[in-house]
């Protein structure tokens, strides 16, 4: 069920809500665990027993460490349990076949791929409950005392498919005791309404031209088209990742929770290191906490803070995605983070525009290794690019998208979001937010194309 659906908005909200708020108190935990299950049953009713096993492990393993604190030997076996079982899940799931296409590449072998359908939000929902385990281990919370509460955060709907990735620690009180007010809730559904338009009216819209690309074919295309489908892409997977995650931080609120920001104008920035700073905000928090600093993060010398670097980079990519393209941009940005870290940085500080400028270009040819799976089309695609080729196929492209292309732009930067914000007449902005989700609604009841890109992660 997507959010950006009419099934979901006319039917499953409403039920939901009118329930939500009028169940005693006690049990809207319970509702919502239970209308999250239903949530991800409507699309994978087979893996729903994969979250429940996954909660009971998790909320046994969080009792045990805690019932044993002071037995480091306890602790730490039932939390590299734990992990084997949460890593062991997601590599069967999503890495298998990856896994045999390489064994057999390597050792000509002829090991068949199986046959094993990816669980829904499985990458999100897996880090999300490895970091409740991980904190009970170290005593930066307590470990959840109702299996009820640690299945409401675990499978909470507006974050289990596509995140933010939300640690325990950041709704663990109000898992226990929140409160809802008016303001909350209006400022929770005008958060939703825009997110829904970004991902609907924009990304929707501009997707179409980087699926073009494909069906022309990418050796056929002029230098200019080639730049035009990469800035489409981009513009896309913003608009479809951070809408999804506006929608997701709306109906946090409206339940009584403050979910993490996941996006902060990213495609502004001046440096890769801003742009991970203001990208995927929860994913790069959730690498920091939990891998480069327990690895050492920059604390034993230049080597090892590089080397750290290269296993963080390269599994953010891995994570992504169960192929090469996916290892390949994490390794590609690990490079140009690395190049920073050492003397980059400084001069990209000292030369504003040229700073902008090489950030845009780093991240656009980022996003061509992260869309194309083939590496060999990776390398055509890159040649067209700097090809010379300068032909007027994207003349017709640039009239058919150069609308939805230049509001992405604008709205890719902080300055219409400074005006709303200064906004004193709140009819104004609300007859706004009523205009985006009447045409979204217009082409939800339309389209046929409606994807949600981060689904596939």
């Amino acid at each position: 069920m997507l959010f950006s659906s009419l099934l979901f908005i006319f039917q499953f909200l409403p039920i939901f809500f009118v329930l939500y708020y009028f169940a005693p108190v006690r049990f809207r935990n319970l509702l919502l665990f239970l209308a999250s299950l239903f949530f991800y049953a409507w699309g994978e009713p087979r893996f729903v027993i994969l979250i429940l096993v996954s909660i009971l492990i998790n909320y046994l393993a969080g009792y045990f460490i805690q019932r044993y604190d002071r037995n480091e030997k306890i602790r730490i076996t039932v939390l590299v349990l734990s992990i084997i079982y949460n890593v062991g899940s997601l590599t069967f799931f999503k890495y298998s076949n990856f896994i045999i296409e390489n064994i057999n590449y390597i050792f000509n072998g002829t090991i068949r791929p199986v046959n094993i359908p990816l669980p829904l939000g499985i990458s999100f929902y897996t880090f999300q409950i490895m970091s409740y385990t991980i904190d009970v281990y170290r005593r930066d919370t307590k470990a959840e005392k109702s299996f009820i509460n640690l299945g409401a955060y675990l499978c909470m709907f507006p974050q289990l498919i596509a995140g933010p990735i939300v640690v325990y620690t950041q709704v663990s009180e109000k898992l226990h005791k929140r409160s809802y007010d008016l303001k909350e809730i209006e400022k929770g559904l005008q958060i939703f309404i825009l997110g829904l338009g970004s991902k609907v009216l924009i990304a929707n819209n501009v997707g179409g031209l980087w699926n073009d690309m494909a069906q022309i074919g990418y050796a056929k295309l002029s230098m200019p088209l080639a730049w035009l489908g990469l800035l489409s892409y981009s513009l896309q997977i913003y608009f479809d990742f951070n809408g999804y995650s506006l929608m997701a931080i709306g109906l946090g609120k409206m339940l009584g929770f403050d979910f993490p920001q996941n996006f902060n104008f990213p495609y502004i920035s001046k440096s890769v290191s801003e742009y991970w700073k203001r990208w995927h905000i929860t994913l790069s928090t959730w690498f920091k906490d939990y891998l480069y600093i327990p690895l050492g993060g920059n604390r034993k010398g230049k080597l090892r803070t590089f080397l750290n670097m290269f296993i963080v980079w390269s599994v953010t990519g891995l994570w992504h995605g169960a192929s090469w393209n996916f290892v390949f941009w994490g390794i590609y940005f690990f490079v140009l983070l690395s190049l920073e870290k050492l003397f980059l940085k400084k001069w990209l500080e000292k030369n504003i525009i040229l700073s902008r400028i090489y950030t845009i270009l780093a991240i656009l040819l980022g996003w061509m290794i992260f869309a194309i799976t083939e590496l060999k089309d990776i390398g055509i695609y890159f040649g067209r690019l700097f090809s010379l080729n300068i032909t007027n196929d994207w003349v017709y492209y640039l009239r058919n998208y150069g609308i939805v292309l230049a509001i992405g732009i604008l709205l890719s930067t902080p300055f219409l979001k400074k005006w709303y914000d200064r906004q004193e007449n709140k009819v104004l902005c609300n007859l706004l937010l009523l205009l985006i989700f009447l045409l979204s609604i217009a082409y939800l009841v339309d389209a046929a194309y409606n994807p949600f890109l981060y689904f596939r992660f």
